[in-house]
C-alpha cells in the first residue's frame, strides 16, 4: 500500500479558475501523463522539484501557493 505524502495542494482549483482546465491538458503542459496529475492532486504522489515548478509556472504562481507542507512557515500544525 503506497503511503499518502503530508505534501497538499491548491492544483484542482488552480486548474478551475484557469478556465477549468482539465488534468489532461495540465499534463500536456508539464510533461507528465493524465494519471501522475491525478496521483499528485489526491496527495499519493510528491512531484519532482522540476515538476513542482513547471506546475507552478503554468498557472504563474509561487510555489508555495501550489504547495504546502504541515508545519511549514506560517502554517499550523
Amino acid at each position: 500500500m503506497v503511503k499518502p505524502t503530508r505534501i497538499t495542494n491548491t492544483i484542482r482549483a488552480l486548474r478551475f479558475t484557469h478556465d477549468e482546465m482539465t488534468q489532461a491538458e495540465l499534463a500536456d503542459r508539464i510533461g507528465v501523463t493524465r494519471q501522475t496529475v491525478i496521483a499528485i492532486e489526491q496527495g499519493r504522489y510528491s512531484p519532482s522539484l522540476e515538476v513542482a515548478f513547471l506546475i507552478a509556472r503554468t498557472f504563474g504562481v509561487g510555489l508555495d501557493d501550489v504547495f504546502h507542507y504541515p508545519g511549514a512557515e506560517g502554517d499550523t500544525p
